[in-house]
């Protein structure tokens, strides 16, 4: 990875109290990559995601989104970020367009924008058509590609989305992965958090983290290979047998230490 990196994250700490969250986490994502991010609960994943939108100040180590430093200048990351979580953050009481143009006024996206940023963010989700149709009546896929729409209409550089499949159908799920993909394609880099190891399949790297340390990093066959060195005992791991294998090892050698 070089100095075109859209994130950088060199030997993260935070700390709350006594309690370390994240201990010395480095990786770095390029344009236009998905990177996953796994981990059990309680691994980092939500803090670090926190730290890399401006929300929480890191302890020690550097951050960069989009070649601002997040301790810096927290305001100016979150103008060049979009962001998605698992809480669905849509109003239930304002039909598709209404929420659209007003997450486009808070994003900043001028009125000589705006009509086409809707249009293209309804296409998107598969909504033509029921732009008057309030958001509680929306099946939850819908929902979701709705909501990832919301999140891009400022045209973010970065994308952050944070378990954001959890409790959606399976086939749903396919459909928003196509999306980010498409995403990607147009130089957006993405960083992606989930418990779903299948989703895990999608992305072109991914960052294993276990107890606020990386466990593991590269794409999911390196991730395979890493996993049977740890002892996963299938000839061919899956993403769950590679994932448990380096959970536990990551965890038998801080148990050592």
């Amino acid at each position: 990875m070089n100095g075109a990196a859209r994130i950088v994250v060199d030997r993260l700490v935070k700390r709350f109290g006594d309690f370390t969250a994240l201990d010395g986490v480095s990786f770095e994502v390029a344009p236009g990559e998905i990177m996953g991010f796994l981990g059990p609960n309680g691994a980092g994943k939500s803090t670090l995601i926190r730290i890399l939108c401006g929300l929480l100040h890191p302890s020690q180590g550097r951050a960069q989104v989009a070649g601002i430093d997040v301790a810096k200048d927290p305001e100016a990351v979150r103008t060049r970020i979009g962001y998605m979580s698992q809480k669905f953050s849509l109003y239930n009481d304002l039909s598709v367009v209404e929420n659209l143009r007003f997450f486009g006024g808070i994003y900043g996206v001028g009125r000589e924008r705006i009509d086409a940023r809707v249009t293209e963010a309804v296409s998107m989700a598969g909504l033509s058509g029921r732009e008057d149709t309030l958001v509680a009546n929306l099946a939850g896929g819908w929902k979701q590609r709705l909501a990832l729409g919301a999140a891009i209409l400022h045209r973010p550089p970065v994308l952050f989305l944070d378990e954001p499949t959890s409790g959606v159908d399976p086939e749903s799920r396919r459909r928003f992965w196509d999306l980010i993909h498409t995403l990607g394609g147009e130089g957006i880099s993405v960083l992606v958090s989930t418990h779903y190891m299948d989703e895990a399949e999608y992305c072109h790297r991914i960052a294993l983290i276990s107890g606020g340390r990386l466990a593991a990093l590269g794409t999911p066959r390196d991730i395979k290979r890493l996993g049977k060195e740890a002892g996963a005992e299938a000839a061919e791991p899956t993403m769950e047998d590679a994932f448990v294998a380096l959970v536990g090892q990551a965890q038998g050698g801080r148990a050592a230490a």
